[in-house]
C-alpha cells in the first residue's frame, strides 16, 4: 500500500493518496484545485489515478475533484447522503452509509458522519493484502486532531437558518461510531492548525481513535445538552468567501485545464486597468505598503495567510490586479484559485515603474504605542480593534471599538471619517489590509498602530475584557 498526506499550509488544508501497489490504482481524498501535485506523485510511483472521492461539499477551499477528474479519467465517488438539498449537481457516483468499493487491494468503508454537514461521510480503510482489520480513517471535517469539526458554519456563512444546533446535536451521534472504533485505527483529517473549520485544530497532522478519546475535548462530554453548548461556544468568524464556496462545490467548480498565467502589465496596461476600476492588490509586506503604495490599492501580504484574506476582501464578479514579483505570480495564482478567485487579470512585477513615471505613491500613517497612550488620555483619538470578537472579548485596548477586519466594507457606516482612527489587531497584518480598506473608501483619518495589540500589552498598558467596556460595534 503506498499513502501520501499532501498538506497545503496556507488553509491548512490536508488532501490523500492512496495506492495499491499490486494493481497501480490509486484514491485521491478531498483533492484541491491545483492538481499538478497528484499527477507527479502519481506518475512517480507508476501508480493510476482511477478514483477520487470528498468527505463533502467543502467551505473553505474549492475542490479538485472535477478537474482531477477531467486530468485522468478517473471516477469520483461523493456522497449521496444528507437529502436531496444537500447532493452534488454533476454527474458523479454516489455513496451512502455501509457502501463498500474497492481501489486494488484496497477496501473503503463508507461511515456516514453528519454534524460539520448533513452529507459528511468519512472513510474506513483497510488493506486486506495485510489484515482483515481496518488501519486508518479519513474524517474530513468530522474528527480532528484535538477538535471536531464546527456545525454552525452552514448557518452563519452560508446563510441557512436552523442548522447549527441540529448540526451539534448530529455530531453528538457521529461520535459515537467514533468511539466505536478500535483505539490503533490512525485519524488523517482533512485540516490543521489554522483552519476556521474548528476552534482549536491541533497542529499535528494525525492521530489515532485511541488518542483522541483521551485529549479531544469533545470526547469526555457525554450530556448531550452539554456538548451543544461547548460545540457551538466560541466558534470563529468564518471567512465571507465560504458561502461562495459552498455554492461552486455544489454545482460543480469550472474546468481550469492548468494554472491559469496571469499576463506581466507594461505600465500603460496597468494605468488601464487602474482607471476601468480594476482593483489593486498589493502583496507587499506591510512595512512597504505603509511606506509607499498605489493609491487605493489594498494590502492583502503574500504570507501563509494569503488565500484567506484574498477570500475575505475580493470580489467574485470583479477582476483585479497584482503587485507581485515575477518569482511568485505562479503560486499566489495558485492560492487564488483554491478558494476560486479565477477573476486575477495581470500583475505589475515592480511598484519603481509605477513611480519613476512621476506617479505619487501614498503612504500609511503610523502611530507607536507610547504615542497612542498619550494621545487616548486626551481623548485625541478613537481606536478600532479589527482582530476576531473572541479576541477582542478577552482582552483589548479601554474604549477601542471592535469590528472584524474581513466586515469593514460592510460596517462603514459605523466608521467615522472626522476623528483620527487609529486601527490595530494583534501584530500589524490584519490592520494593514482594514487599514488599506478604509483608505480606499476615503478615510484619510486612518492611522496604523505599530506593534499592535501585542506592543501595547508588552508595555504594560491596561487591557479591559468587553463586559467591562462594552463598545463592540
Amino acid at each position: 500500500m503506498f499513502f501520501k498526506n499532501i498538506y497545503e499550509p496556507g488553509l491548512a488544508q490536508a488532501s490523500y493518496i492512496v495506492g495499491c501497489q499490486a494493481t497501480g490504482d490509486a484514491l485521491v481524498i478531498d483533492p484541491r484545485r491545483d492538481i499538478d501535485v497528484y499527477l507527479e506523485v502519481a506518475e512517480q510511483e507508476n501508480l493510476k489515478i482511477t478514483h477520487i472521492t470528498e468527505t463533502h461539499i467543502h467551505a473553505d477551499f474549492l475542490s479538485g475533484s472535477r478537474e482531477l477528474a477531467a486530468a485522468t479519467g478517473a471516477e469520483m465517488l461523493l456522497s449521496d447522503e444528507g437529502g436531496e438539498e444537500w447532493e452534488y449537481q454533476f454527474k458523479h457516483t454516489g455513496l451512502k452509509d455501509g457502501d463498500v468499493f474497492k481501489v486494488g487491494n484496497l477496501k473503503i468503508e463508507v461511515v456516514h458522519t453528519p454534524g460539520h454537514t448533513p452529507e459528511h461521510i468519512s472513510f474506513l480503510l483497510t488493506d486486506t493484502a495485510a489484515s482483515t482489520k481496518p488501519i486508518m480513517f479519513f474524517t474530513g471535517d468530522f474528527v480532528f486532531v484535538g477538535d471536531i469539526g464546527r456545525p454552525d458554519l452552514l448557518e452563519k456563512a452560508a446563510g441557512i437558518k436552523g442548522t447549527q444546533e441540529k448540526g451539534a446535536r448530529d455530531m453528538f451521534q457521529s461520535l459515537k461510531k467514533f468511539k466505536a472504533l478500535p483505539d490503533y485505527v490512525q485519524v488523517w483529517p482533512a485540516h490543521g492548525a489554522g483552519s476556521a473549520c474548528g476552534k482549536a485544530l491541533g497542529a499535528v497532522p494525525s492521530s489515532t481513535v485511541g488518542y483522541e478519546k483521551i485529549v479531544n475535548w469533545a470526547m469526555g462530554i457525554e450530556d448531550e445538552e452539554e456538548f451543544v453548548k461547548a460545540l457551538l461556544d466560541g466558534q470563529p468568524e468564518p471567512p465571507k468567501y465560504f458561502a461562495m464556496m459552498k455554492k461552486l462545490n455544489k454545482v460543480g467548480p469550472e474546468i481550469l485545464g492548468g494554472v491559469p498565467q496571469p499576463a506581466r502589465l507594461t505600465i500603460p496596461q496597468f494605468e488601464d486597468a487602474i482607471k476601468s476600476g480594476k482593483t489593486v492588490v498589493d502583496t507587499r509586506n506591510k512595512i512597504s505598503f505603509a511606506g509607499g503604495h498605489i493609491p487605493n490599492s489594498i494590502n492583502i501580504q503574500d504570507n501563509s495567510a494569503f488565500s484567506t484574506w484574498a477570500g475575505w476582501i475580493l470580489s467574485y464578479e470583479n477582476p483585479f490586479v497584482l503587485i507581485a514579483p515575477d518569482h511568485r505570480v505562479e503560486e499566489l495564482t495558485k492560492e487564488l484559485i483554491r478558494i476560486g478567485l479565477d477573476n486575477v487579470v495581470g500583475y505589475l512585477n515592480d511598484i519603481d515603474k509605477w513611480s519613476n513615471l512621476g506617479h505619487e505613491l501614498e503612504t500609511m500613517n503610523q502611530i507607536t504605542v507610547a504615542d497612542l497612550k498619550d494621545k487616548l488620555a486626551s481623548g485625541e483619538v478613537d481606536v478600532l480593534d479589527v482582530r476576531g470578537y473572541s479576541e477582542y472579548d478577552a482582552a483589548h485596548i479601554p474604549g477601542a471599538k471592535n469590528i472584524h477586519a474581513g466586515y469593514i466594507k460592510d460596517n462603514l457606516d459605523k466608521i467615522s471619517k472626522e476623528k483620527p482612527l487609529v486601527v490595530h489587531c494583534a501584530s500589524g497584518d490584519r490592520s494593514s489590509i482594514a487599514a488599506s480598506v478604509l483608505l480606499c473608501k476615503g478615510y484619510s483619518n486612518v492611522i496604523n498602530l505599530t506593534g499592535g495589540f501585542t506592543g501595547w500589552k508588552q508595555e504594560g498598558n491596561k487591557t479591559v475584557r468587553s463586559e467591562e467596556d462594552a463598545v463592540l460595534v
